[in-house]
């Protein structure tokens, strides 16, 4: 497998106006009032991003003036916020690619919607001896899932198989692993459209022409939402699902697309007031997260006044930079990812161990130092926690001078351990 090369990832991953991308400005970091204190560098946005002050603000307007419950009164409040609702679906529609609104549904965040597609479509549409291929290295929202459905469904007497597929050195979905593997039986392949720990970009384009157009592809954009131009149709995804938290919006607010063909195929997972017998309120039972809903329309507004193209410049450039600061320090080991790419290329995500110390302990030494960085094994199902690696995530609050001073704090702790 070869990398994707970053010069063309736009037209990989989205149909994006081909104009040089105007940089981040430095300003924008003012935007963001969790980041006020400059001694303090957040390098953690693969776990969350910081809000920037119209998400707060939209969030607390609607508990402040308003507030109400959607679709469950013809008051103007209620209807208000009916529409301001169904006009967000729409902006998201149009922000990841999706052809109709209809395709969106808003769910309680990445997780839930992988859930939901375990739960509204395998259930029901997955017959005894059917595969998934699937990704042991992902996310746990992304493996447990499966797991789980595959545990009910055999206690009702089907059985079906989930078959992992290896990653590549750059990070990614080893595609000639899943063309071997994929069969007559296999139904669905899920994978990390940019993955949590690795940071490696898979689309999954060289298996376009390769498989039986049936089996259905599940992308997991948690990483990518927010972070570089998603085109779920240019992907050819069937479901795509996306974390508000983690592209500027509020926590506990998620984006599940369902591509109109699998439509037919999905029974409501989540039953309840609210539920349809069409899409997306099929899938929507009970009530809205609506701070959560409304939070995405001023994060998106961001996202689309810096542009995607940009933002992916920047984190690719920030992400450069470390790599290549990192290769100095001696005791430095990369897990897989860009730094094992054949070609400069990055997303904003790096992990790594420093030898002489665990991962845990150099991560409470970076943090009293003020660098703020995920350690652990970065929820992936079976993964040793003691161990795990450091991950530093970027976005477009970082700069090449927080780069900077993270690289010469490490430097000094590594030449402290020798």
């Amino acid at each position: 497998m070869h990398p994707v090369r970053p010069e063309i990832v736009p037209a990989v991953v989205a149909a994006v106006p081909r104009h040089v991308p105007t940089a981040v400005p430095a300003t924008v970091r003012d935007r963001f009032p969790g980041l006020a204190d400059p001694s303090v560098v957040y390098l953690d946005s693969a776990a969350t991003t910081q809000k920037p002050d119209t998400v707060i603000a939209a969030v607390t307007d609607y508990h402040r003036r308003h507030t109400a419950n959607p679709g469950r009164g013809t008051y103007s409040w209620a209807t208000t916020l009916s529409a301001r609702i169904a006009a967000i679906r729409s902006r998201t529609a149009a922000f990841v690619g999706a052809g109709h609104p209809d395709e969106i549904v808003f769910t309680a965040g990445a997780t839930a919607a992988l859930n939901a597609v375990a739960l509204a479509w395998g259930l029901t549409a997955l017959a005894d001896g059917d595969e998934i291929l699937y990704s042991p290295a992902d996310h746990a929202a992304n493996v447990l899932p499966w797991e789980h459905l595959r545990d009910t469904l055999a206690r009702f007497g089907r059985r079906i198989a989930l078959r992992p597929y290896r990653v590549t050195g750059a990070g990614e979905a080893d595609t000639d692993h899943i063309a071997e593997l994929a069969g007559p039986r296999t139904r669905l392949i899920t994978v990390s459209h940019l993955h949590h720990v690795y940071g490696g970009l898979s689309t999954l384009e060289e298996l376009r022409g390769r498989l039986d157009p049936g089996v259905l592809l599940c992308f997991d954009c948690s990483q990518s939402g927010g972070h570089l131009p998603v085109d779920v149709t240019a992907l050819g995804a069937d479901f795509a699902v996306f974390a508000g938290h983690k592209m500027f919006g509020a926590p506990g607010t998620g984006v599940l697309y369902c591509r109109r063909r699998v439509h037919g195929a999905l029974r409501p997972f989540l039953p309840g007031g609210h539920t349809g017998t069409r899409m997306p309120e099929l899938l929507e039972g009970g009530t809205y997260n609506v701070p959560g809903i409304l939070s995405l329309a001023p994060a998106l507004d961001l996202l689309d006044e810096l542009d995607l193209t940009a933002v992916a410049a920047h984190n690719r450039d920030l992400t450069l930079r470390l790599i290549e600061g990192l290769r100095r320090i001696p005791g430095v080991r990369f897990l897989p990812g860009p730094a094992g790419a054949g070609c400069a290329v990055g997303y904003g995500i790096v992990s790594f161990t420093l030898d002489g110390i665990t991962a845990t302990d150099l991560g409470f030494v970076l943090a009293e130092h003020g660098f703020l960085v995920r350690t652990g094994a970065h929820c992936v199902p079976g993964a040793d926690e003691s161990a795990g690696s450091v991950r530093v995530s970027t976005h477009v609050y970082n700069t090449p001078d927080e780069i900077d001073r993270f690289l010469t704090c490490l430097r000094r702790i590594a030449a402290q351990l020798r």
